[in-house]
């Protein structure tokens, strides 16, 4: 029993906010290009592939990330007490989890039309290697975008394997859409990052962060009214950006502290809802 409460505590499965948040952009990405006049079983059993999919990948980019984060983990403390940082948990063991949570990943996966399932393998690179990123570059939170999102392109060529404009357009914005809500998150840790060399956009816009925020969330928006536009939206779609924009706006903006670790953690989960909103109004728009 402590061994699997310590598998829960690895793959963070208390903690939802991580398996959502790439969850989302697979379902946006569906229900965008779904037609709901046909039948909705397929619909259905897709966001449950998705879904789940999106629990396994997730659990296994966090093993990875504790791998490879183990020495710097030691030294923040928020992350010191992690079941790999602390020695509770092998390193050979977490790689042996990441295989079979792959492997289950991968049984999910064939499930789809061919080219999903290699465009889907071909981003692999780009899951696993994110945590190496902020030893390089000021923009780990870049690259967490290009692969978090990734499943916006998947959730639309499991449907239509002809990728058009919209859903790049859309998977653009979405990636400063994760810019944003990651930048936010990154300042729980600012201070120990700091010393222990580790870079961030947190760091980066340390100095005026609310530019940058306001920047990337913009763009985001920008790309939902665009999307709105290119598919033929209804008026709905457009009436119910009115809400995403607060939550955006009032609630994560200006209401956000920097200085406040809980502060940031309570904006950084808020973005849950946010993806619950768009995937709403998605389907609203198209009714």
């Amino acid at each position: 029993m402590n061994q699997l409460n310590l598998f829960i505590e690895l793959i963070r499965l208390k903690k939802p906010i991580g398996y959502m948040l790439l969850f989302w952009p697979c379902a946006w990405g569906l229900s965008l290009v779904y037609n709901f006049s046909n039948n909705l079983n397929k619909y259905f059993f897709y966001l449950i592939l998705f879904f789940l999919g999106s629990i396994l990948m997730r659990s296994a980019g966090c093993i990875v990330n504790d791998i490879l984060d183990r020495k710097f983990d030691k030294k923040v403390f928020r992350t010191k007490n992690r079941p790999i940082a602390s020695g509770k948990i092998s390193v050979n063991l977490g790689l042996f989890y990441v295989i079979i949570l792959c492997t289950l990943a991968f049984l999910i996966l064939i499930n789809f039309n061919n080219f999903t399932i290699i465009i889907a393998l071909a981003s692999m690179p780009l899951a696993f290697s994110y945590p190496l990123m902020k030893r390089y570059t000021y923009w780990p939170q870049l690259f967490l975008g290009i692969t978090f999102n990734y499943g916006l392109i998947l959730g639309w060529t499991s449907i239509n394997t002809e990728i058009l404009f919209t859903p790049l357009i859309f998977y653009f914005g979405a990636i400063f859409w994760t810019l944003a809500y990651d930048t936010i998150y990154g300042f729980q840790d600012i201070k120990d990052d700091e010393i222990i060399g580790l870079k961030s956009t947190s760091i980066k816009f340390k100095s005026n962060p609310f530019i940058f925020l306001k920047i990337c969330f913009s763009i985001f928006f920008f790309a939902l009214l665009a999307i709105g536009f290119l598919m033929n939206l209804n008026k709905y779609y457009f009436l119910f950006l009115i809400f995403i924009f607060l939550q955006i706006f009032y609630f994560q903006l200006r209401k956000l502290d920097i200085d406040k670790p809980q502060n940031c953690l309570k904006i950084f989960k808020s973005n849950n809802l946010l993806g619950f909103l768009v995937f709403i109004n998605i389907i609203i728009g198209k009714y």
